[in-house]
């Protein structure tokens, strides 16, 4: 397994690098479609067996890093691994350069990682240290809030919880600023957004929870990140109709509306890969000074947070 994580290192580096042209240039889906591209070239040369089972979307909508294509030589006995991509999460911090694009992956042994379709997400996490109960992902936020204070030893007012900023969350938002608890919006990239709850307290970029409704997709590689360091997260893939249902119990999801832990969402030995697009609060941006590209990553797995 750890011998593929030289490759998804290479596929997030030239991903990050082909969005590089794109960055502040107003395109999304270009800046979208050269990572996509990037990434699934790095694969598909690579000694393994993979299928991606949380990707860019069904075959009909994605016509690469679909869910549920295979990728690799599968040659030589090849291990067979289940792969999570956001080839570029946060296409809009890219078009506008703005901080915190990044190119994501990740791996698991086959049959680790959740397999179900493109749809939301409802999550919550905690960093290692904390515990969250069944109930934690639709109880009252405050109260949760209060209970993960008190194993942190730290009162309310001195929480700091990181959510996406969107109309669906002002009601938590506000009931968190009433208790007294500090926020940390951000406009996209919620698999940093919920990682950073594993952080170190004494990191500037630290959360003490991470809350709301964005991607399956980054729900997943955020699970695999945490799980990986002691982190917990719980998460439930939210429906808008029957037919999303059902393609989820189609893909062998028994419960869809089951509450789902890390370990389910993304298995217990997996390993996570970023690749700074534009600088963020943990990654460095690709930078370019005449033939010179610099670009910084991050492989998360049990052994820690290692950036190159």
């Amino acid at each position: 397994m750890r011998e593929l994580t030289a490759v998804f290192v290479e596929a997030c580096q030239k991903a990050a690098v082909a969005c590089q042209p794109w960055i502040g240039k107003g395109n999304k889906e270009a800046a979208d479609a050269a990572a996509v591209e990037a990434m699934r070239t790095v694969f598909n040369a690579s000694t393994m067996d993979g299928r991606i089972v949380i990707g860019e979307g069904e075959r009909d909508e994605a016509p690469m890093l679909f869910i549920g294509e295979r990728v690799g030589t599968a040659a030589n006995q090849a291990p067979a691994i289940d792969i999570a991509v956001d080839p570029l999460e946060g296409t809009t911090l890219c078009a506008e350069n703005r901080p915190g694009a990044i190119c994501v992956a990740a791996f698991a042994p086959k049959g680790e990682m959740l397999y179900a379709p493109d749809v939301y997400m409802k999550k919550i996490a905690v960093g290692p240290g904390c515990t969250l109960l069944p109930t934690d992902l639709n109880a009252d936020i405050v109260s949760v809030a209060g209970r993960i204070a008190k194993q942190l030893g730290k009162p309310i007012d001195q929480m700091k919880v990181c959510m996406l900023q969107r109309p669906r969350h002002q009601s938590m938002m506000d009931a968190l600023a009433a208790a007294g608890a500090s926020m940390s919006l951000i406009t996209d990239g919620d698999v940093v957004g919920a990682i950073r709850t594993a952080l170190d307290k004494d990191h500037p970029a630290s959360v003490d929870l991470y809350v709301g409704t964005g991607g399956a997709p980054e729900g997943v590689l955020a699970a695999s990140g945490l799980s990986a360091l002691g982190g917990q997260m719980l998460g439930q893939l939210q429906f808008t109709d029957d037919s999303q249902r059902q393609r989820a119990r189609d893909m062998g999801v028994i419960d869809p509306d089951q509450i789902l832990t890390a370990d389910q969402l993304a298995g217990r030995h997996g390993i996570l890969v970023a690749t700074g697009v534009t600088s963020g609060e943990l990654l460095a941006g690709v930078s370019i000074d005449g033939d010179r590209i610099r670009t910084q990553s991050m492989i998360v797995s049990q052994d820690g947070i290692q950036l190159i």
